[in-house]
């Protein structure tokens, strides 16, 4: 029987990072699988992803409330179907509500075909700081559906961070584990933990904008010749731009760097190629990391996530200029 995960959080709190950490740590006679749900359209995400040595389905551009529906339901199906994994780990977006996620695989239907174990979510305790963040209903409820919290970035957090998770522990962890930990470094035993957890979730508003796109599974690539496009997608009180360029196309590393930590966004995730090599790009606030992958990707998509109005085109006339070699 399948054994599935669902590793929620909060925009930034580090889910795919701790993805990364888990897959590398996968015992070599298992077969694993990883669905991914983005906010946004471009698929940072899976691109972090597809060379992890597990299958990978993405549903892009959605919030739990939407994708609940076909979407979800076909990727998780096609996954037990064509690959039948030892254990499956779902990544909802962060703007997601888990609650017709949980639903759905506690289904009767699922039954004789799953194991839900222990649903992991990340939290970072430099949103506690954040009102906008701590009066997300998707925040609160992705807090009060976990089995077990991980403090996720803890070398970022200063003394009045510590004395607010403290206090958020005192009113609210309830006797559930809470694990502190940096770059998702958590041990892959926590994924066996049971689904203890049956609190009744509220039924989430639904802010979804379903703005008039190219959606889907589309979005993830380019159309016939074109060399590069962009993805708007809005929900949440929030707004995702992402931009996918071809395989040709290589950017100026230290400009895009430079670009990137000056970018007037709350959010910002990348994989780009350069002449040195492709660049992960992972920013919140201001503070972008940035890491050099062992492998080249086949393209280059960006993707900036922020909950006031931004002049996209401006932004998008910037990053054009940091490609290399372009005519014009």
């Amino acid at each position: 029987m399948m054994r599935v995960n669902l590793i929620t959080g909060f925009l930034g709190s580090g889910k795919t990072t701790l993805l990364r950490h888990l897959l590398a740590r996968k015992p070599a006679q298992e077969n694993w699988a990883i669905l991914v749900n983005e906010f946004g359209e471009i698929g940072i995400d899976g691109a972090l992803l597809r060379d992890s040595g597990a299958a990978l389905k993405e549903i892009p551009g959605g919030c739990m409330c939407c994708v609940n529906g076909l979407p979800m339901q076909v990727g998780l199906n096609m996954l037990l179907k064509q690959h039948r994994p030892d254990r499956l780990l779902i990544e909802p977006t962060g703007l997601g509500h888990p609650r017709q996620l949980l639903e759905m695989l506690s289904a009767p239907v699922y039954q004789p075909l799953l194991q839900l174990n222990a649903t992991l979510t990340l939290l970072d305790a430099r949103q506690l700081a954040d009102a906008r963040v701590t009066a997300n209903e998707n925040f609160r409820d992705q807090l009060a559906a976990a089995d077990a919290i991980i403090g996720n970035k803890s070398d970022r957090w200063d003394e009045n961070d510590r004395q607010r998770l403290q206090q958020w522990q005192q009113t609210t962890l309830n006797g559930r584990a809470f694990i502190e930990t940096r770059f998702g470094a958590i041990d892959a035993a926590l994924l066996d933990l049971p689904r203890t957890n049956r609190q009744a979730l509220p039924q989430p508003a639904h802010h979804h904008a379903h703005l008039q796109r190219d959606s889907g599974l589309a979005a993830l690539r380019l159309d016939g010749e074109a060399r590069w496009r962009r993805a708007l997608n809005e929900g949440q009180g929030y707004v995702a731009c992402g931009w996918i360029f071809d395989g040709a196309t290589r950017f100026d590393g230290a400009a895009l760097l430079a670009w990137a930590r000056l970018a007037p966004v709350e959010r910002i995730k990348g994989v780009l190629r350069t002449p040195d090599g492709t660049l992960r790009l992972n920013g919140q606030g201001g503070d972008v990391q940035v890491e050099t992958l062992t492998a080249d990707a086949p393209d280059s998509r960006i993707e900036l996530i922020h909950s006031q109005p931004v002049d996209w085109n401006r932004l998008q006339s910037q990053l054009l200029r940091l490609r290399l070699n372009w005519p014009g």
